[in-house]
């Protein structure tokens, strides 16, 4: 009954909106300078004790050691470096990559004062589990050198607490290569899952306690819309330490309920009421929140499909090639592009369809 009675309101909405807008186009504002709690799990309670501390906060400059910590190729050096951040930005082929460009995007954007970070990753998979078919896979191993990045799709068998497993670990590696303590330590950092109140979510909270307090930093892995008034409460206590949400759950698309629940017709409550997304992206901008690095995917023409990217630079679009090797660039765009602009990018660099490649009808890449 509740199936039906969203599809009607669904075709209702349709009538009014375009259900292809882009996702991405929100204007933000930066919070306002606060404390920021440090954070215990609350014996025999689900919530979360804020236990305040009596500090002034300051902003910091993130570590320089960072392109020199990770065991990463020359070429992501090289578009790490300064100078080329907001014009060039490479594929990563390996996990250390990835983390590598991720950290240094943040660090990037929290010395411009950016201090409310949402980030989009690929996951690291082992490769023996991307089969069709396949009823259960193994949790990728982070320390092995063989691992896929992948973008987070259905073709995931263990569903969203599989993605969680992924997920946490490859933010943990990001905190520690952000956050270096003196002397090269790491951060400690605390997982609470008790920001997920149904316990199979996928949703967790990463609290990184540095030997500098104003140096700690919160990040929500996979937040729901369910997630923000957390979101909005550690947001508000943290003045000017960095908050970040990984993997949000909500897609960056929007379908008809969210364009009507961005509205401010008479759909708009009842398009959030359903599910529309609208007023949970209000609330996120209003505290401050920015796409600070994206990495996603997906397939056209039978072959992989790349998007990156930082919140300096224009999103640039890849295909892997045949080999499964390396990435070809294919162009770059203002705005997200969608899948008809990445369609007709593979069409000008001459790339036909997978199967044609493989068969040897169309020249391969």
């Amino acid at each position: 009954m509740i199936i039906a009675f969203r599809s009607f309101i669904l075709l209702l909405v349709s009538c009014k909106c375009d259900a292809a807008f882009l996702g991405g186009g929100n204007s933000f504002t930066k919070c306002s300078n606060v404390q920021q709690p440090s954070f215990e799990k609350t014996k025999g309670s689900s919530s979360i004790k804020n236990v305040f501390e009596d500090i002034n906060v300051t902003p910091r400059s993130f570590k320089s050691k960072l392109l020199s910590s990770s065991p990463v190729s020359d070429d992501v050096k090289a578009e790490l470096s300064p100078n080329n951040m907001p014009d060039k930005i490479i594929m990563p082929l390996s996990f250390d990559e990835m983390v590598q460009m991720t950290s240094q995007a943040m660090a990037d954007a929290y010395e411009k004062g950016l201090t409310r970070q949402t980030i989009r990753l690929l996951l690291p998979r082992d490769p023996a589990n991307i089969q069709l078919g396949q009823m259960f896979e193994n949790d990728a191993n982070i320390d092995t050198n063989y691992l896929v990045l992948s973008p987070c799709d259905e073709t995931w068998q263990g569903g969203i607490m599989q993605l969680y497993r992924a997920a946490v670990p490859t933010m943990k590696a990001a905190i520690r290569e952000l956050s270096i303590n003196a002397g090269g330590m790491p951060p400690k950092i605390r997982e609470d899952r008790s920001v997920d109140q149904s316990g199979v979510d996928g949703v967790g909270l990463l609290v990184s306690q540095s030997s500098t307090p104003s140096e700690d930093m919160s990040c929500f892995v996979q937040p729901t819309q369910e997630t923000v008034s957390s979101v909005e409460s550690i947001s508000d206590q943290a003045g000017d330490r960095l908050v970040v949400l990984m993997n949000p759950q909500w897609r960056i698309t929007d379908d008809a309920l969210d364009a009507a629940s961005k509205d401010g017709g008479i759909w708009r409550g009842l398009a959030s009421f359903l599910g529309g997304k609208g007023d949970s992206m209000q609330r996120l901008s209003d505290v401050g929140f920015q796409d600070i690095f994206t990495l996603e995917g997906y397939v056209c023409k039978g072959g992989d499909i790349r998007l990156a990217k930082r919140f300096d630079s224009d999103w640039f679009v890849f295909a892997a090639n045949d080999d499964a090797t390396g990435y070809i660039k294919l162009g770059t765009m203002k705005d997200r592009p969608t899948y008809q602009d990445v369609d007709g990018m593979l069409d000008d660099k001459g790339i036909g369809l997978k199967y044609a490649r493989d068969f040897g009808m169309t020249p391969k890449i």
